[in-house]
Formats: structure tokens, C-alpha cells, sequence
């Protein structure tokens, strides 16, 4: 019963993690119906950004974590202005193969400035973090994802339902030449959408970085485990997007705590198919429905 716990809790750390992640490439699909292949480079970005000011230039961690998400938040906006802007009104298959090519040059810089090693972070978490009760052990780094994980799902989501920004980007993913006839400016939701899922991808990042060290293989194909959290809980779907990474984060820990260590890797993809199979559009997904 003890190990049960200890995975439960540890799969919802990680679940939280993968959720939060998922909520920024939601937020770009809703906005502008584009799949962004480009979400594991960013989340490697933002960990390397973060290893860059705490090792490299050896600021206090609290200056690192907020600069790395000023850094990230600004350059989201760039990318879709400098990339993402000048494709509106293309055909779709363009803007994702864009992505495609932008996850291929973020990935080649990173390899270019910090090679192929493996990095770690200093040890700053602290040991009153940990959970010890009987013979059940939570590090740190879990107890923080679960904390991190609640408190910037619970901002967002006020973001959303009340802030007149997060009105705008709802009013855009429902329904976007409404918005645009209502005084939207729909270019500045896309920026936004850009810019907070670089954010989010940056805290993700920096929590996968302190949990396995940060590698740009091997993060950025962390990355790509967004997939099956965002089609299981729905693409259109913030929530959705919650549910999806708490499930697949459980499913993941408990694979690999009660059965094995491999298939704990591809357990999140055996469940894309499944989902695919089963219900494409997700668990939350709206399912679209044509009159001729």
C-alpha cells in the first residue's frame, strides 16, 4: 500500500508537469489550429536558459527562475512575429510545416551552444521538501512539480475565465471570425498564445531538467509525450489537457513501478492509438459535425 502511494504521488507530480506543458500547445491549436511540432525544443530552451543564468552566470535561483520566464515569455513573441505572422492566411500544412523546420534550426543551435552532454542542475531544493512517512520517500523535485504544477494551472485558469485578455483568446479559439467582427485583435491573441506556451515550456523544462538532468536529445523528445496528453484529453480542450497529463503521468509511474522500466517509455503512445482507435477525438474533444 506504501509503494502504491508513493507512485500515486509521483505520478501526479509528473502528471501536473506533463499538464502544464500540454496547455500551451492547446492554447496555440485553439488560437490558430496549428500543431506545434516545435514544443519539445522550446521546452529544452527554457531549461537551457535556466542552466545558462544559475550555473553559467551563478545568479540566485528565485533571479534565474524569473528571468528564464521573462526570457522565454518575450521570445514567443518573437517567434510569432518573426515566423508565425508573415504565414496567416496560408495554407495550414504550411504553418505546421514551419513548425517542423523551427523545431529542427532550435534544436541544431542548442547542440551548437551546449553540445550533446549531459548537464545538471545545482542541488537548491530544499531537503523540508521531502516526504517521508514510513517506508514511503517523495523526493523533492516530485513535491515541487506538484506545487508548481497546482499554483500556475490555478493562475492560468484564472487568466482565462477573468482576465479580459483570456476572454479575448477564449472568444478566438470558439469562434474566430466572430471575435475579429467583434474588435478582437486576433494577431495579438496569437502572439499571446505563442508567448505563454513558451513560458509554460520553460517551467516544464527547468522541473524535467532538475528530475533527469537536461539533455537536447533527450528533452526534446520528452516533448513529444504532449501528443498523447493532448489527443487523450481533447485538442480543443484546456481542461482536457489537466486530465490528460494527470492520466498519462499515473499510467506512466505505475508502468514502470509494477510492471517495467520499458514500456514506461511507450505506455504513453500505446494510449494515443488506443484513444485514436477508439475515441479520436479525445476525452473532452469537440467532435465536429458537417451539413451538406
Amino acid at each position: 500500500m506504501e509503494f502504491f502511494l508513493q507512485l500515486l504521488i509521483q505520478g501526479l507530480s509528473v502528471g501536473f508537469l506533463y499538464a502544464l506543458a500540454a496547455l500551451g500547445f492547446v492554447m496555440i491549436f485553439k488560437s490558430s489550429s496549428v500543431l506545434n511540432f516545435a514544443h519539445g525544443e522550446l521546452l529544452a530552451i527554457g531549461a537551457f536558459i535556466f542552466l545558462a543564468f544559475s550555473v553559467w552566470l551563478k545568479l540566485p535561483i528565485y533571479l534565474s527562475f524569473l528571468l528564464t520566464l521573462v526570457g522565454t515569455f518575450a521570445m514567443g513573441f518573437v517567434i510569432e512575429r518573426l515566423f508565425l505572422r508573415p504565414l496567416i492566411g496560408e495554407a495550414l500544412i504550411e504553418v505546421i510545416m514551419l513548425t517542423v523546420g523551427l523545431a529542427a534550426m532550435f534544436k541544431g543551435l542548442l547542440l551548437v551552444i551546449f553540445g550533446g552532454n549531459l548537464f545538471n542542475y545545482p542541488d537548491f531544493l530544499p531537503a523540508g521538501l521531502t516526504i517521508k512517512w514510513g517506508a514511503i520517500n517523495i523526493p523533492p523535485v516530485y513535491v515541487a512539480s506538484f506545487i508548481i504544477g497546482i499554483i500556475f494551472l490555478s493562475i492560468f485558469g484564472f487568466f482565462f475565465k477573468y482576465s479580459s485578455q483570456g476572454i479575448y483568446m477564449r472568444s478566438v479559439a470558439d469562434n474566430q471570425p466572430a471575435a475579429l467582427s467583434l474588435g478582437v485583435h486576433v494577431r495579438r491573441v496569437f502572439a499571446m498564445s505563442w508567448a505563454i506556451a513558451a513560458l509554460v515550456c520553460a517551467i516544464s523544462g527547468i522541473i524535467l531538467g532538475i528530475m533527469n538532468g537536461i539533455n537536447v536529445h533527450d528533452i526534446s523528445v520528452l516533448g513529444l509525450k504532449v501528443f498523447p496528453v493532448v489527443i487523450l484529453g481533447g485538442l480543443e480542450s484546456i481542461g482536457g489537457a489537466i486530465i490528460g497529463g494527470l492520466i498519462i503521468g499515473i499510467l506512466e509511474t505505475f508502468t514502470g513501478g509494477y510492471v517495467s522500466t520499458s514500456l514506461k517509455e511507450v505506455i504513453p503512445y500505446i494510449v494515443l492509438v488506443f484513444i485514436l482507435l477508439v475515441k479520436p477525438y479525445g476525452l473532452f474533444g469537440l467532435v465536429e459535425i458537417e451539413r451538406v
